[in-house]
């Protein structure tokens, strides 16, 4: 009872040490195999000549901090999580920057493109609407002539309040005056 007394006691300083050279974190997950081995040696150093006995194994099942450090040490605890929490939220934040300005990127060059084709189709269709006129101004130039009129007179009388003060005579009233333009 008495060596197991004491060896309960060199179990108990050797853990304390232990903790004391190590991060909460790292005793409770990467290093305990490694903690139970410095220890393991430790107390063999110890207890194989002052008691005659060999430490086989020894395992950390739980720990119980005194009551006045548990609170210190659950803080620790809490800051470590919050820095890493901090940590992972600020590379999350660069990440989702990166993206953005990877997709604003794209955007502008989408846009960018698709308003250079839109300027292509509009000027090959303004050049298509061109070369029609200018064919159907060739083939019949007195039609086109009225047809230039008639949206001209659409256009000038298009709302009912507006008042257009012109002589009858002339040149914009030529085609209402006779069939085929102000010529007999």
């Amino acid at each position: 009872m008495a060596a197991e007394g004491l060896l309960r006691q060199r179990v108990n300083e050797g853990l304390r040490n232990q903790f004391g050279e190590r991060t909460l974190n790292e005793v409770v997950s990467g290093q305990r195999d490694e903690l139970m081995a410095d220890l393991k040696e430790h107390l063999n150093d110890i207890v194989h000549d002052g008691l005659g006995v060999e430490v086989i194994d020894v395992r950390v099942k739980k720990i119980d901090f005194p009551r006045a450090v548990s609170s210190d040490v659950y803080n620790r605890m809490r800051s470590e999580r919050e820095r890493e929490a901090k940590k992972h939220r600020s590379e999350g934040k660069e990440k989702a920057e990166f993206i953005r300005a990877a997709a604003d990127r794209e955007r502008t060059v989408i846009e960018a493109e698709a308003y250079r084709d839109s300027e292509k189709i509009r000027g090959d269709g303004d050049a298509t609407a061109s070369a029609i006129y200018a064919e159907a101004f060739n083939k019949n130039p007195e039609f086109y002539a009225f047809t230039r009129s008639l949206a001209a007179y659409r256009d000038t009388f298009n709302n009912k309040g507006d008042i257009l003060l012109v002589d009858p005579d002339s040149e914009f009233f030529r085609y209402l005056k006779t069939a085929n333009g102000g010529e007999d």
